[in-house]
This record gives C-alpha cells, structure tokens and sequence, in this order.
C-alpha cells in the first residue's frame, strides 16, 4: 500500500509513520524537512510546503496514492486546497479533525461519534468543524473519499499532557513541580478525562489506512481508561519522584485571568468526557489501547531525562501560573 502523510512528524504522527513503516507500507511524507529526527527510517521524504499547492502539485505530478492523510490541516480553506489536490489522485483521504469539535457543554458525558459537533468556545474547534462539513459534502456531491479521525488528548515522549503547560516548553510542570511550587488544577479535579498514547492511537489509526469501508465515517481513537484530572497530576508528580501541590481553581476564573486558555479549557478540558470505542473496533477488531496513564508518562518523563536540552523552562509561564494563583487566592481572602 502507498500512503502519504502530509507532514508526518508531529507529536501524533510521529508515531503512526514508525508503525506504518512496520507493517510494511510504502510511506511518503510531504513535509518541509524541519523535523527529520521523526522520519522513519525506510520513509521516503518528498520536499515541499502545503502551502504552495503549485508547487506540490509540480513535486507529486503523476503520482497516486491508495490513501492520503494531512497532518496539518486546520481551516476550510486548507481542506479545498487538498480536495482540488487530491480529487482522482488518492483512494482515501483522512483528515485529522479533533474530538475538541463534539458538543461544548455535553448534554451527556459519553461520546461517540454521533454526539453532536459544536464548541461555542474556541475557534480551532469550529474551523475543524466546517472543515468536517466541507468534506462531507465533497463527499456526497462527488464521491471525494474522506474519512475523518478525531484524536482526543494524545501524548508521547515529547509532550507532557495536563490542562495547562507550556506548549513550547513542557519540562515546565515538571520542574514547577520539583520545586515545590502550587500546580494549577482546573474546577475541582474529580471531572473525568482520557489520555492516549501516541502509539496506541497509531494503532487503531493504522487499520484505517486503505479500509474501503471507513470511506464517508467519522472516528476518534482513544484510550478506554477514564482518570479524574487529580489523579492525571498525581500521576505526572509520581512519575517526576515527587507529590505535587496541588491548586483547584474555577475553569472560569482561570479563562478571566489569561483568556488564552478559553479555548482549552471551557471548550475541551474542563467538561467530563468518556469516549465510546465501539466503532474504532468495529472497523479495526484488533484495536486495543493497551498502556495506561501512569507508564506512558513514565516513559516520557524518561525521554526528557535522557535528553537534558529538552529539560528547558518557560519563565514567564511559570510567572503567569503564579500570578493566576495570587490572584485567587487574594480573592479567597477578600471574601
């Protein structure tokens, strides 16, 4: 099978090019070679930017592909250019769309993938959304051969998954932690949440690829293990060598105080949701996420520990974190 991955070497996608090597699939990725210590080994790495259509048009001239997937598409307007792309050119088309798109606030904590698309609170999750109804209707209209997947919250060796980190450097919780300083928990930490690691999604992600079947459906893939976010920081703190202290503080007040994180947290983190897996597992019966929390994220406090340039620390992050926490706590106090 020949596959194309358009980008290839994120955090997610890193993983599912290795096992896609594996199984023995002709694996090329299209990306601008930024990140080339993720390319396994036996892909075949074609140069270019997505974002110059001409000229991946120019660079994948005669070429056709049993199923492509774009890593790296977030807008409508990313979406028509890979449908005048790949009209006639793929068999399959995947588009990595984002569980964060299913219903904000949930009329029910147990999602599947009929539970409706609508997130009043972050425009990353409604521009997935249009970009999911703009497909499906290519779909319809034309036969253009979509299947989307919806990755929930999905961590590796180089991601240090909680509610609020430094996305540029996530040592940062890490090294708060070590130091004794108060961890920020959204809400009251009982609300329920699932981490999936990268390899796990691969796996499911994986039999999806030249699946006639999965043409036209809609999937996430995650873990079926279900944790509150307490035990989700108590669990980063274990694996660190260290109890955190940990701060409850409103979803709300957080979004008041550093408005970045609205989006995040009252659209995706601070709503309890439990995802069905039933129809991953349907497509691809052998399917099974098989590493729970608390050895994936020893696994990556290891990585970080054995690659000290990774280990660097967001300062005004760490500022930002304490100034959240003054800020409530003068709140507790004047009431």
């Amino acid at each position: 099978m020949k596959v194309l991955f358009i980008g290839g070497t994120g955090l997610i996608s890193q993983a599912v090019s290795r096992l896609a090597v594996e199984r023995g699939i002709e694996l090329y990725l299209l990306n601008r070679g930024q990140r080339s210590e993720f390319v396994p080994e036996g892909a075949v790495v074609i140069h270019g930017d997505i974002r110059s259509p001409s000229a991946v048009k120019e660079a994948l001239a005669g070429r056709h592909f049993d199923a492509v997937v774009d890593w790296i598409a977030f807008t409508p307007d990313h979406v028509r250019t890979d449908i005048d792309l790949f009209q006639g050119r793929t068999d399959q088309y995947v588009y990595i769309s984002s569980a964060s798109a299913y219903q904000k606030p949930p009329t029910h904590y147990l999602v599947t993938e009929s539970t409706p698309l609508a997130n009043p609170y972050w425009q990353y999750s409604r521009d997935k959304i249009a970009s999911e109804e703009l497909l499906m209707d290519a779909y319809r209209e034309t036969g253009f051969p979509v299947t989307i997947v919806r990755p929930s919250h999905t961590y590796g060796d180089t991601m240090i998954p909680a509610s609020i980190n430094s996305q540029e450097h996530p040592w940062s919780l890490v090294d708060r932690m070590r130091r004794g300083k108060k961890i920020i928990v959204h809400g009251d930490g009982t609300s329920l949440w699932t981490m999936t690691h990268n390899t796990d999604f691969a796996k499911g992600f994986v039999g999806l690829l030249g699946n006639p079947q999965a043409i036209g459906h809609a999937f996430h893939i995650t873990s079926d293990e279900v944790l509150t976010w307490d035990q989700i920081y108590e669990a980063i703190g274990k694996a660190a060598g260290v109890k955190p202290n940990l701060v409850h503080i409103s979803s709300e007040f957080i979004a008041a105080c550093c408005p970045q994180y609205t989006g995040g947290l009252l659209g995706d983190k601070a709503a309890s949701l439990v995802f069905d897996n039933s129809k991953i597992k349907r497509f691809v019966p052998d399917y099974c996420a098989t590493i729970p929390f608390a050895e994936g994220i020893r696994r990556t406090i290891a990585w970080f520990e054995a690659h000290p340039e990774r280990c660097t620390v967001d300062e005004e992050w760490d500022r930002e974190m304490d100034r959240i926490i003054a800020a409530y706590e003068l709140g507790r106090k004047s009431y």
